[in-house]
Formats: structure tokens, sequence, C-alpha cells
């Protein structure tokens, strides 16, 4: 049987210490790729580290998108025309009393799904609708989560129990390297420059030192976020369509332009709700 072996590439601390493990031969078998998917919403410091991991000429990597996603939510669509994709916006029915959460539907659309069709269409050569022949070929994934995210790990363990062709693999929590070690092990390799966090500018699972960062380190990030965030509630807009609630990118449930980021006490996650990315997008 044929194995295929594929990094699922965010291009942050943790995802850039397997990649650069990978091509300098500390973790083996090799990869036969590595797969960005890329939701158009990106800051621009991982951009700009993204092509600095290409010009390694390490194991090739392969960028694919379905669009920007942030366009889409605003024109009440996803990539296929359909119904718009959720991002978890909060929810309030007075400004800065959090009420709830949206779905998250982007990580499946916009990376999930996306790495799987580049892995089906582009390594394996399926034709649409043809089966994977799970009988001749496996595809062994792997997942840039440390030693210190147990929970992350789990859950996308619990996703990859329904996918009869794949599994999950996470070399850095078998080896114990939690992101601090990632951190430690990036300077001793020498990357030229801090590795930025990876996450769309569009997240809510931001807290407000991420905000801070985006802020300070793209400018114009930090913009788009702000403007993405007040056309959110805007009257008519189609994602708040139907709601009796404003829809908001600060947990705060306060426009974002507005919020104080200096200010430790509104980092906290709103009563009731436990805010966290559910597993690839921050790797």
């Amino acid at each position: 049987m044929r194995q295929l072996h594929v990094l699922n590439l965010g291009a942050g601390v943790s995802s850039t210490t397997l990649y650069l493990m990978f091509m300098q031969g500390e973790l083996r078998p090799e990869l036969d790729c590595a797969i960005f998917a890329d939701t158009g919403e990106e800051s621009a410091p991982v951009y700009r580290h993204l092509d600095w991991l290409c010009s390694l000429r390490g194991p090739r990597i392969l960028v694919r998108t379905i669009g920007r996603l942030g366009d889409h939510l605003l024109l009440g669509r996803n990539s296929s025309g359909q119904r718009f994709p959720s991002i978890p916006a909060y929810t309030a029915e007075i400004p800065g009393v959090p009420k709830g959460m949206m779905p998250c539907q982007c990580t499946r659309e916009y990376k999930l799904e996306v790495i799987e069709r580049a892995i089906q269409r582009e390594l394996v050569r399926l034709r649409p609708r043809q089966g994977f022949p799970t009988a001749e070929m496996f595809v062994n994934q792997y997942f840039g989560l440390c030693a210190d995210e147990p929970d992350r790990a789990t859950r996308v363990r619990d996703r990859f129990a329904e996918v009869p062709w794949s599994t999950p693999s996470f070399p850095l929590i078998r080896l114990g390297m939690t992101r601090a070690d990632c951190v430690a092990w990036l300077k001793r390799y020498g990357v030229p420059h801090e590795v930025p966090p990876s996450a769309c500018v569009i997240c809510p699972f931001r807290k407000n030192s991420d905000w801070k960062w985006l802020r300070d380190h793209d400018p114009a990030g930090f913009k788009r976020a702000v403007e993405m965030d007040a056309a959110l509630r805007l009257p008519g807009i189609i994602p708040n369509q139907n709601l009796n609630q404003n829809l908001y990118l600060h947990r705060s449930c306060l426009p974002l332009g507005e919020v104080s980021l200096d200010n430790p006490e509104s980092t906290e996650s709103p009563a009731g709700l436990q805010p966290e990315c559910g597993g690839i997008c921050k790797m």
C-alpha cells in the first residue's frame, strides 16, 4: 500500500517547527508536501513568513484557497455561492453584554476541506465523486500541535475517526515539545525573524494580546478587522439577517475600534463561553 505524508501547514510557530524538522531530517519519513490553506485573511507577517519558508526549497508547499473569507461573508455566500461561511462572532442584544456565539464553520470550509480537496485531487488524482482507493493508498497527516495542547489534539483525532483513508499524527506531542520548546528550537535553527502567530485577522478567538499584536505588527490587517467588525452590524447585511442580536469580533461585544486593548480584564472569556480555536488555524 502506498503511503502519503502531508503536513498541515498553518505557518505559525509549531507547524513551522515541524516543517523545518522534516526538512532537516530530524523527523522521518520524508514529506510528500505541506499544504497551506489560505483564507485570504492572514496577517501580512504570516504571508511574508510563508514566502520565506517557500524560499528554502524544502518539501514542496502547496498554497491553496477557495477565496477570501471576509469578502464571502459580507456577500452572504461561500466560495460555491451557497450559504454564507459562518465565523464564530459574538452576539449581544445590548452592547458590552455578551450573549452567545455564532457557529464556527470557517475552519472546516476554508481550511480542512481545502486541504482534503488538495490531497484527493492533486496528490491522489481522484476525479470528482470518485471514491478513495483505501486498499491501495493511505494518507498520514501531520499537525503542529504541541504537548501543551492535548485537548485540541483530541478534537482532531475525533474528527479523523470518521475518515477511513487518513490518520492524524502529532510529532511535537510525541516528542514532548511545548510551544516554548518550539520557540527555542526556531531560535537555534536561526530563523531570521520572529515567527508570527497564524490566525485570520478577523478571527473572533483573538484575545486582547492578539488584537494588540495585530494592531502593532500589521496596521492594514487591523484596519481590515475593524472595518469587518463594523460591517457585521450594518442593517440588512446577510450575516445578521433574522437575528435579534448584533455581531461582534471582539469578545467584549463592543466595536473593535473602540476597545481598549491594554485592558487586561477584557481578555477574559465572556461568562458561559469558552472561545477557543477548534484545531488547526493557529499552528
